[in-house]
């Protein structure tokens, strides 16, 4: 034996499940189940969209025969925060969630140069590669300083770069580039983030670039100095062998100097065993030949 109960629909029940599928920059997809299996009519479901960073409320209205029911939050904004309320259209219970949207990008491509006494800080624009970004929007830049463990808000800025200055020396800096906040600083871009190092040990930042430009000329100045002085002997040096070879071929042309042929004469090699012809050769001395002493 057997006996079919149908259970009465109670429409005041809260719709079931409800959460977020997926989330982007601009929207949001929400999903629930209805009160109760298998409706066999049409439900009308009320859908408040407040957005707890504004404070604006917006309702939309599904009507759907279906079990489970899939939904798309639009016209919301990057970084955004929300709180979801679905609800039959007879003001049953409720249930709830809250999604916040997917933020701006970081800007691409963060870099510095260096310059004497202040750094420059460049990006590329955020307009670039996202749709939502509006380059009136600007962009803010806080500096971390690691020594002394603070953050600080430098400025916001229109433009794709911006001017640090009065840096110490021996402080690690980071620096963060991002959409500027709108709303009291509750809806910002992701930051890009780039760590400065490079300033050594000192009192400031003007004092660190004097002090390698210093230290770079008493390096130069002095190997400059010796190079110059090397050359100078060496040219000295060329110039004495040179006069001194000079006179001394000069004095061996006046010894040969001829006044009556009015030039100088050289003899050449085949002339020197001439002299030694004429001369007498000297034998040795012969055993009857009485040694005579002085």
């Amino acid at each position: 034996d057997y006996v079919v109960v149908k259970m009465i629909p109670d429409n005041r029940l809260p719709p079931r499940h409800l959460h977020s599928v997926h989330t982007g920059k601009t929207f949001a997809v929400i999903k629930w189940e209805s009160p109760y299996d298998s409706p066999d009519q049409d439900m009308l479901y009320a859908v408040a969209v407040k957005d707890l960073v504004r404070k604006t409320d917006r309702i939309y209205k599904v009507k759907t025969r279906n079990s489970t029911v899939e939904y798309t939050n639009k016209k919301l904004e990057p970084g955004g925060k929300y709180h979801v309320i679905v609800q039959l259209g007879n003001m049953s219970k409720e249930c709830s969630v809250k999604i916040s949207t997917v933020p701006l990008s970081a800007p691409d491509a963060l870099k510095i140069i260096t310059e004497n006494d202040h750094i420059l800080l460049f990006w590329k624009s955020l307009a670039l590669k996202e749709s939502n970004f509006n380059e009136s929007r600007g962009y803010e830049i806080h500096m971390f300083d690691s020594l002394l463990n603070i953050t600080a808000y430098l400025g916001n800025t229109t433009e794709n770069f911006f001017k640090v200055s009065n840096l110490k020396i021996g402080h690690n800096y980071s620096f963060t580039v991002q959409a500027r906040c709108l709303y009291g600083g509750q809806m910002c871009g992701e930051p890009a983030t780039l760590l400065y190092d490079e300033l050594g040990t000192g009192e400031d930042s003007s004092a660190s670039k004097t002090g390698r430009s210093t230290d770079v000329a008493a390096i130069v100045v002095p190997v400059l100095f010796l190079l110059l002085v090397t050359l100078g002997i060496g040219f000295v040096v060329l110039y004495m062998r040179h006069r001194r070879l000079q006179n001394s071929f000069t004095a061996f042309a006046n010894s040969h100097y001829s006044s009556r042929l009015g030039s100088a004469i050289f003899s050449s090699g085949d002339d020197l065993g001439d002299e030694d012809d004429e001369a007498p050769m000297i034998t040795g001395f012969s055993d009857d030949v009485p040694m005579v002493i002085a």
